[in-house]
């Protein structure tokens, strides 16, 4: 009986810890993946695409959708941003991410929604919402799923 009871009294000492470790999980996972769109966001705004496009996962997978259209692939939604954003007479502008929710789906994926801005050299501030699905890779979370729409002019 002494044997059952000492079990009891450890097991009730430690049953906090995997909760309070559990509880400290998805803050790290939100700042995380957080960190990934504002690294996106400093890339763009440096003008620099190729490390915009570091935080989509980098496979034919990817699926992006954006203008009424279903985009496949990594190199697909590189092509939409060069082409809308980088060929003649287009500009990137300035990137704003804002209102971001991440809701941790799983220990590896995760949903954000989040409003997005640009602000262009002529003063347009084109704007929109997007939901992206994240999944973390060994190298860190990735965008798998992005579903960007752009408010009307």
């Amino acid at each position: 009986m002494r044997s059952v009871l000492r079990f009891l009294i450890i097991l009730l000492l430690l049953l906090p810890v995997p909760l309070l470790v559990f509880a400290q999980k998805p803050g790290g996972v939100t700042l995380s993946v957080e960190q990934v769109l504002h690294q996106q966001q400093d890339a763009w705004n440096h003008h620099d695409l190729e490390s915009f496009m570091s935080g989509y996962w980098n496979s034919p997978e990817l699926t992006f959708f954006s203008d009424a259209k279903a985009n496949e692939g990594w190199q697909s939604a590189l092509d939409h941003y060069r082409q809308t954003y980088q060929s003649e007479g287009k500009e990137m502008g300035h990137l704003q991410f804002s209102g971001l929710k991440v809701r941790l789906l799983a220990p590896d994926a995760a949903l954000v929604r989040g409003a997005w801005q640009l602000t262009l050299a002529n003063g347009n501030k084109p704007h929109g919402l997007f939901t992206l699905v994240l999944r973390k890779f060994p190298e860190g979370w990735k965008i798998i799923h992005d579903h960007t729409s752009a408010a009307e002019p």
